[in-house]
């Protein structure tokens, strides 16, 4: 089994690309962010701190609904009104992500259930993470064909899309981590291609 970490700027096209590995290969992909909001939902293990931590910025809104769930939205509001609750959820979230993210390798390997676990999330680099696992991709996409697409999938305007993109890693420091660069600025076919020539082992 051959473990991948897969990144990429935001409308680079990393959700595309994970959908073809998975429909076309014997392989399982795990998106740290839906592991992440796991792991914070009622009776996950990083709950009951989340809720600590954002009860001290109390709005007078609640935080949860009555299902017991966090309100993501209330969740931002709080964050947004007070940056040291972000880094004190991130300390206590990311540590329990990546825990996460071992045990379903190990488990994976464990029991043979594929030839590629594929892993997508950001905190890849930031985290040393990377440096576990066999190989790194980065979904490069030109800049101008990213602002094109999530204006017509999200809305996004030039000002937003460029906003964020100076909000994540340059271009210089995801390729300097990643020893596989997938072009997804054209046709997905090629795209696809890319693909393939890599994890049959005809590219490295």
């Amino acid at each position: 089994m051959k473990t991948i970490g897969v990144t990429g700027g935001v409308g680079s096209g990393k959700s595309e690309v994970l959908s073809y590995i998975k429909n076309h290969y014997r392989a399982i992909v795990l998106l740290a962010d839906e592991a992440a909001r796991q792991l914070q939902e009622p009776g996950g293990p990083c709950y009951e701190g989340v809720l600590a931590i954002l009860g001290e910025a109390d709005t007078g809104r609640p935080l949860t609904g009555e299902d017991g769930f966090i309100i993501r939205e209330e969740m931002a509001a709080r964050i947004f009104a007070d940056g040291d609750l972000l880094a004190r959820i991130n300390g206590l979230v990311h540590p329990a992500v990546l825990q996460y993210i071992e045990d379903r390798i190990r488990e994976a390997r464990r029991e043979d259930l594929c030839d590629f676990f594929v892993l997508e999330a950001a905190l890849l680099i930031e985290t040393g993470f990377a440096d576990r696992l066999d190989s790194m991709w980065y979904i490069y996409c030109d800049p101008e064909e990213r602002a094109r697409r999530l204006a017509v999938s999200r809305g996004y305007t030039k000002e937003k899309t460029e906003r964020i993109m100076k909000a994540q890693l340059s271009e210089d420091r995801f390729r300097s981590a990643c020893d596989v660069v997938i072009d997804n600025s054209g046709d997905f076919a090629a795209t696809c291609r890319q693909v393939d020539r890599v994890l049959s082992g005809r590219e490295q």
